[in-house]
């Protein structure tokens, strides 16, 4: 598939690990401010077409994750996740003829009790 950025600074060739299926949200501090769907792609499975010179990243808390956006537009392309490595995420919204509307309801995922923040003689209850 393919993904673009709002100005088309940015293009991304993306391949999806389960299709847009992989749909999800997360509701961390950072991510429910954005609400921007992400569909899974493997680590290696973002290619960028055009446009490297305009992504910037945003880091925070750990710095494990990290969020590309065009600095031109300002659009979300896509993230390295915290919660596995192996995995993108990638905007849904920004992939070229994919209209987050038609594929909800999406879920959202707890991110606020993430794992790695837990205490190590206290998990985080699942929601």
């Amino acid at each position: 598939m393919r993904a673009s950025c709002h100005c088309g600074a940015v293009v991304l060739e993306v391949t999806l690990s389960d299709g847009l299926a992989s749909a999800g949200r997360c509701d961390c501090s950072f991510c429910r401010r954005r609400a921007a769907p992400a569909v899974t792609a493997p680590k290696d499975g973002v290619r960028i077409i055009r446009g490297a010179e305009n992504l910037t990243t945003y880091q925070w808390g750990t710095k494990t994750a990290k969020h590309h956006f065009c600095n031109v537009c300002g659009i979300y392309m896509y993230h390295n996740r915290r919660s596995n490595p192996d995995e993108i995420g990638v905007n849904m919204g920004a992939l070229d003829g994919v209209n987050p509307a038609d594929h909800e309801p999406i879920p959202w995922h707890d991110g606020v009790n993430h794992p790695s923040d837990a205490a190590p003689d206290k998990k985080p209850e699942s929601r």
